[in-house]
Protein backbone atom coordinates (compact mmCIF):
# COMPACT_ATOMS: atom_id res chain seq x y z
CA UNK A 1 0.00 0.00 0.00
CA UNK A 2 2.75 2.61 0.66
CA UNK A 3 4.67 1.82 -2.52
CA UNK A 4 1.50 2.33 -4.36
CA UNK A 5 0.82 5.28 -2.79
CA UNK A 6 4.56 6.96 -3.29
CA UNK A 7 3.79 5.87 -6.98
CA UNK A 8 0.08 7.64 -7.16
CA UNK A 9 2.14 11.22 -5.67
CA UNK A 10 5.12 10.53 -8.26
CA UNK A 11 2.87 10.50 -11.22
CA UNK A 12 0.75 13.38 -9.49
CA UNK A 13 3.71 15.42 -9.19
CA UNK A 14 5.04 14.79 -12.94
CA UNK A 15 1.49 15.47 -13.54
CA UNK A 16 1.77 19.38 -12.16
CA UNK A 17 5.07 19.73 -13.44
CA UNK A 18 3.81 19.12 -17.00
CA UNK A 19 0.66 21.35 -16.78
CA UNK A 20 1.33 25.42 -17.64
CA UNK A 21 0.83 28.04 -15.63
CA UNK A 22 0.79 31.54 -16.26
CA UNK A 23 -0.60 34.89 -14.94
CA UNK A 24 1.93 37.50 -13.68
CA UNK A 25 1.12 41.09 -13.78
CA UNK A 26 2.38 44.39 -11.93
CA UNK A 27 0.43 47.19 -11.17
CA UNK A 28 2.00 50.92 -10.12
CA UNK A 29 0.51 50.99 -6.87
CA UNK A 30 0.07 48.67 -3.54
CA UNK A 31 -3.34 51.08 -3.05
CA UNK A 32 -4.99 53.58 -5.26
CA UNK A 33 -6.12 56.91 -3.35
CA UNK A 34 -9.28 58.42 -5.63
CA UNK A 35 -9.65 61.95 -4.52
CA UNK A 36 -13.11 63.48 -4.32
CA UNK A 37 -11.92 66.87 -6.12
CA UNK A 38 -10.90 64.61 -9.12
CA UNK A 39 -13.11 63.44 -11.55
CA UNK A 40 -10.75 59.74 -11.95
CA UNK A 41 -7.95 58.02 -10.66
CA UNK A 42 -5.78 56.04 -13.08
CA UNK A 43 -3.23 53.00 -12.36
CA UNK A 44 -1.13 51.16 -14.45
CA UNK A 45 -0.84 47.43 -15.28
CA UNK A 46 1.98 46.18 -16.87
CA UNK A 47 3.19 42.88 -18.20
CA UNK A 48 6.56 41.57 -17.86
CA UNK A 49 5.67 38.19 -19.58
CA UNK A 50 6.93 36.91 -22.56
CA UNK A 51 3.14 36.11 -23.43
CA UNK A 52 0.15 38.61 -23.38
CA UNK A 53 -3.00 38.24 -21.36
CA UNK A 54 -6.56 39.56 -21.29
CA UNK A 55 -6.96 41.68 -18.86
CA UNK A 56 -10.29 42.31 -16.90
CA UNK A 57 -10.89 45.28 -14.41
CA UNK A 58 -13.50 45.70 -12.11
CA UNK A 59 -14.32 47.56 -8.46
CA UNK A 60 -15.69 45.62 -6.05
CA UNK A 61 -17.62 45.86 -2.20
CA UNK A 62 -18.01 42.99 0.25
CA UNK A 63 -17.35 40.46 -3.01
CA UNK A 64 -19.59 41.84 -5.38
CA UNK A 65 -19.01 44.20 -8.49
CA UNK A 66 -19.62 47.99 -7.04
CA UNK A 67 -21.81 50.14 -8.94
CA UNK A 68 -20.26 53.57 -8.06
CA UNK A 69 -16.73 52.93 -10.16
CA UNK A 70 -16.46 52.42 -14.11
CA UNK A 71 -13.00 50.79 -15.13
CA UNK A 72 -12.34 52.02 -18.47
CA UNK A 73 -11.12 49.78 -21.01
CA UNK A 74 -12.82 47.09 -18.20
CA UNK A 75 -11.40 44.25 -21.00
CA UNK A 76 -8.36 44.49 -23.40
CA UNK A 77 -5.32 42.61 -24.58
CA UNK A 78 -2.20 43.48 -22.55
CA UNK A 79 1.02 42.25 -25.00
CA UNK A 80 3.97 41.03 -23.87
CA UNK A 81 6.88 43.40 -22.35
CA UNK A 82 4.25 46.14 -22.93
CA UNK A 83 1.47 48.33 -20.34
CA UNK A 84 -1.29 49.96 -20.18
CA UNK A 85 -3.44 52.77 -17.99
CA UNK A 86 -6.38 51.82 -16.23
CA UNK A 87 -8.92 54.79 -15.48
CA UNK A 88 -11.21 54.72 -12.65
CA UNK A 89 -14.18 56.80 -12.80
CA UNK A 90 -16.80 57.74 -10.08
CA UNK A 91 -20.07 56.50 -12.21
CA UNK A 92 -22.54 57.96 -9.21
CA UNK A 93 -21.82 59.56 -5.44
CA UNK A 94 -23.99 58.54 -3.35
CA UNK A 95 -20.86 58.35 -0.76
CA UNK A 96 -20.24 59.98 3.00
CA UNK A 97 -18.79 63.20 2.00
CA UNK A 98 -17.51 63.35 6.26
CA UNK A 99 -14.75 60.41 5.73
CA UNK A 100 -13.02 57.73 3.49
CA UNK A 101 -14.76 54.61 2.19
CA UNK A 102 -12.93 51.61 1.35
CA UNK A 103 -13.23 49.71 -2.32
CA UNK A 104 -11.05 46.93 -4.18
CA UNK A 105 -9.82 47.06 -7.31
CA UNK A 106 -9.51 44.19 -9.17
CA UNK A 107 -7.19 43.41 -11.88
CA UNK A 108 -7.60 39.60 -13.29
CA UNK A 109 -4.77 38.36 -15.85
CA UNK A 110 -6.49 35.60 -18.21
CA UNK A 111 -3.89 33.45 -20.17
CA UNK A 112 -4.38 32.73 -23.56
CA UNK A 113 -5.35 29.27 -24.69
CA UNK A 114 -3.53 26.94 -26.66
CA UNK A 115 -5.48 24.79 -28.98
CA UNK A 116 -2.49 22.26 -29.67
CA UNK A 117 -1.90 21.34 -25.79
CA UNK A 118 -3.38 18.15 -24.26
CA UNK A 119 -2.91 18.21 -21.16
CA UNK A 120 -2.84 22.04 -20.00
CA UNK A 121 -3.86 24.13 -17.05
CA UNK A 122 -4.87 27.78 -17.48
CA UNK A 123 -4.89 29.64 -14.65
CA UNK A 124 -6.63 33.20 -14.01
CA UNK A 125 -4.59 35.55 -11.20
CA UNK A 126 -6.92 38.39 -9.75
CA UNK A 127 -4.76 41.08 -8.32
CA UNK A 128 -6.43 43.07 -5.77
CA UNK A 129 -5.49 46.32 -3.68
CA UNK A 130 -7.60 48.77 -2.10
CA UNK A 131 -9.51 51.75 -3.75
CA UNK A 132 -10.41 54.14 -1.10
CA UNK A 133 -12.55 57.58 -2.22
CA UNK A 134 -11.33 60.17 -0.31
CA UNK A 135 -13.25 63.35 -0.27
CA UNK A 136 -12.48 66.90 -0.39
CA UNK A 137 -12.02 68.90 2.21
CA UNK A 138 -12.21 66.06 5.39
CA UNK A 139 -12.33 67.41 8.89
CA UNK A 140 -9.14 67.30 11.12
CA UNK A 141 -5.85 65.74 10.56
CA UNK A 142 -4.29 65.28 6.99
CA UNK A 143 -4.19 61.76 5.61
CA UNK A 144 -0.34 61.28 6.68
CA UNK A 145 -0.94 62.05 9.87
CA UNK A 146 -4.30 60.53 10.79
CA UNK A 147 -2.42 57.19 12.23
CA UNK A 148 -1.05 59.37 15.36
CA UNK A 149 -4.35 60.15 16.52
CA UNK A 150 -4.83 56.33 17.05
CA UNK A 151 -5.77 56.15 21.10
CA UNK A 152 -5.45 52.58 22.53
CA UNK A 153 -6.73 51.37 25.81
CA UNK A 154 -7.14 47.85 27.41
CA UNK A 155 -10.25 46.14 28.34
CA UNK A 156 -8.83 44.09 31.36
CA UNK A 157 -12.46 42.21 31.53
CA UNK A 158 -12.07 40.68 27.84
CA UNK A 159 -8.36 41.31 27.90
CA UNK A 160 -8.49 42.93 24.85
CA UNK A 161 -6.69 45.82 22.92
CA UNK A 162 -8.45 48.43 21.85
CA UNK A 163 -7.75 50.99 19.07
CA UNK A 164 -10.01 53.91 18.65
CA UNK A 165 -9.87 55.73 15.11
CA UNK A 166 -11.42 59.71 15.84
CA UNK A 167 -10.15 60.59 12.12
CA UNK A 168 -12.18 60.30 9.22
CA UNK A 169 -9.38 58.43 7.46
CA UNK A 170 -8.76 54.42 7.11
CA UNK A 171 -5.71 53.45 9.18
CA UNK A 172 -4.26 50.05 7.58
CA UNK A 173 -1.58 49.33 10.29
CA UNK A 174 1.30 47.56 8.95
CA UNK A 175 2.59 46.13 12.71
CA UNK A 176 1.28 46.79 15.91
CA UNK A 177 3.44 45.52 19.05
CA UNK A 178 1.93 45.13 22.52
CA UNK A 179 4.39 45.09 25.38
CA UNK A 180 7.10 44.32 22.82
CA UNK A 181 5.12 41.06 21.59
CA UNK A 182 3.95 41.47 17.55
CA UNK A 183 0.03 41.19 17.04
CA UNK A 184 -0.25 39.07 14.23
CA UNK A 185 -2.33 40.77 11.11
CA UNK A 186 -2.99 43.72 12.67
CA UNK A 187 -5.44 44.82 9.86
CA UNK A 188 -7.26 48.08 9.28
CA UNK A 189 -9.50 50.47 11.82
CA UNK A 190 -11.86 52.41 10.34
CA UNK A 191 -12.99 55.95 10.13
CA UNK A 192 -14.56 57.16 13.63
CA UNK A 193 -14.83 53.37 14.59
CA UNK A 194 -12.52 50.70 16.98
CA UNK A 195 -10.47 47.03 16.29
CA UNK A 196 -10.28 45.25 18.71
CA UNK A 197 -6.87 42.26 19.42
CA UNK A 198 -6.88 39.52 22.26
CA UNK A 199 -3.89 40.28 24.68
CA UNK A 200 -2.35 39.15 27.83
CA UNK A 201 -1.69 42.59 29.41
CA UNK A 202 0.80 42.90 32.56
CA UNK A 203 -0.51 44.41 36.08
CA UNK A 204 0.93 47.62 35.17
CA UNK A 205 3.34 49.18 32.43
CA UNK A 206 1.35 48.41 29.64
CA UNK A 207 2.55 49.89 26.39
CA UNK A 208 1.60 49.41 22.56
CA UNK A 209 3.87 50.81 19.85
CA UNK A 210 2.67 50.51 15.87
CA UNK A 211 3.13 51.33 12.05
CA UNK A 212 1.43 52.15 9.45
CA UNK A 213 1.28 51.80 5.64
CA UNK A 214 1.03 55.09 3.73
CA UNK A 215 -0.84 56.73 0.48
CA UNK A 216 2.33 55.72 -0.96
CA UNK A 217 2.80 51.89 0.49
CA UNK A 218 5.45 52.58 2.29
CA UNK A 219 6.00 52.05 6.19
CA UNK A 220 5.52 55.17 8.42
CA UNK A 221 7.51 55.80 11.95
CA UNK A 222 6.63 54.12 14.66
CA UNK A 223 4.52 55.58 17.41
CA UNK A 224 3.97 54.54 20.69
CA UNK A 225 1.98 55.03 23.68
CA UNK A 226 1.59 53.96 27.11
CA UNK A 227 -1.01 52.27 28.83
CA UNK A 228 -1.81 51.71 32.61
Amino acid sequence: MKIKGIISFLILCCTFLSLSSYASIMLSGTRLIFNGNKNEAVITVSNPDKTSYLIQSWVSLDGKKSSEFIVTPPLFRLDSLSSNALRIVLAKNNLPKDQESLFWLNVKAIPPSDPNATDSLLISLNTQIKLIYRPSNLMGPDASTAYKKLAFNIDAATQQLIATNSTAYYINLSSIMFNNKNIDNPGIVAPFSETKWKIKPAATNNHVKWQVINDFGGVTAAESQQLN
